[in-house]
């Protein structure tokens, strides 16, 4: 059966499919526009734990989601597929979280890996393994983009896109990133983690030649350190929390604030999202929830005015879902999936 063929047999109003691939959507990778990599991995969090299962919950919390999209006409058309979950990176995850646990407990007792063999083994194990990670992940980035998809990283926590934006660099000489977090993410291996969550724009920055600008959104919770380092370097544009909520307090339209954002940004764009960039209600179990941050529809309405600007979206992640007890994180990551998702296919024009 072909593309076209599952098309027009298919029912966007029905229950979703459990048989089918996320969405209840009857693509598979190779027919679908959108291919999404899930990384099940979480070996550097400093807070709670509960990331690595955020790919898995969010598959599991598709089904439930309606595939009308205002924004988007026949959006479910072009096609999603998420690639199967490897339970070796997740397995891996697991066993490095519990000796970078172990490392975490001695560094915040005034211990050092300069001065602990134990904690220097530590670092080195999980330093080469994030390594080895990010080389996964260009690698089948690489194998889907030179197909002709659309890529997008499911995490995970904020190290695992890192990857992905290596392999975008083989394919665009120049791009920006969008950043939609709260928190700046430009710590310098942070608890001597080269490759820690809490690194990874510092990374992006450093380590791919490709990325011309970083226009960072919502960022309230970070180090003078790294306040300094959005102060000082001339690519990086930081949209504070409290200084857009300022301006909206003293009349300023969220329209108005989008285009201020949008104008800082170049022609092709890869957005990546932090869940704790939302508002905490909409994610209680991420791992740093932080007061403040946007509502829903406020991402939603940003990205599609990037959109509508004709800038191209090459490609996008979404980390930190934790599920908890309960699926409401899940839900939240399932929607917001499928809207950027759609949103991205939308821009390819």
């Amino acid at each position: 059966m072909t593309k076209q063929d599952k098309i027009n047999n298919f029912n966007p109003n029905d229950i979703g499919d459990a048989e089918n691939n996320i969405y209840g959507l009857p693509f598979t990778p190779e027919e679908a526009d959108l291919v999404i990599i899930p990384v099940p991995w979480e070996v550097t969090v400093s807070y709670s734990a509960g990331t690595a299962d955020g790919p898995a919950a969010i598959y599991e919390a598709s089904y439930q989601v309606d595939l009308y999209d205002a924004n988007v006409k026949d959006a479910w058309q072009k096609g999603m597929a998420m690639l199967p979950i490897d339970q070796k990176v997740y397995e891996t995850s697991k066993k490095l979280r519990k000796k970078a646990e172990k490392y975490i407990d001695m560094y915040a007792l005034g211990k050092t890996a300069e001065k602990s063999k134990t904690m220097k083994h530590i670092q080195a194990e999980i330093n080469e393994a994030c390594l080895n990670l990010n080389k996964q992940v260009k690698k089948d980035a690489l194998k889907w983009m030179k197909k002709g998809k659309v890529v997008a990283l499911l995490g995970g926590d904020h190290s695992t896109p890192l990857g992905l934006m290596q392999a975008l660099a083989e394919q665009h000489d120049s791009f920006g990133i969008l950043q939609i977090d709260a928190h700046a993410d430009l710590r310098i291996a942070y608890e001597g983690f080269t490759y820690s969550h809490a690194s990874i724009m510092h990374n992006a920055l450093e380590e791919v030649a490709a990325v011309s600008t970083l226009v960072q959104v919502g960022i309230r919770d970070y180090c003078e350190d790294e306040k300094n380092r959005s102060s000082s370097d001339e690519r990086i544009h930081t949209f504070y929390d409290d200084q857009i909520k300022a301006q909206q307090y003293e009349g300023a339209s969220w329209s108005a604030i989008c285009k201020s954002i949008i104008d800082t940004l170049p022609a092709k764009v890869y957005v990546s999202i932090d869940i704790d960039g939302l508002d905490p209600k909409l994610c209680p179990n991420t791992g740093t929830p932080v007061p403040g941050g946007f509502e829903f529809e406020q991402v939603i309405y940003l990205i599609k005015s990037l959109v509508q600007t004709d800038r191209k979206i090459i490609g996008f992640d979404i980390n930190e879902v934790a599920p908890g007890n309960d699926e409401w994180n899940a839900n939240v990551g399932a929607r917001l999936l499928y809207k950027v998702g759609n949103l991205c296919l939308l821009s390819q024009g």
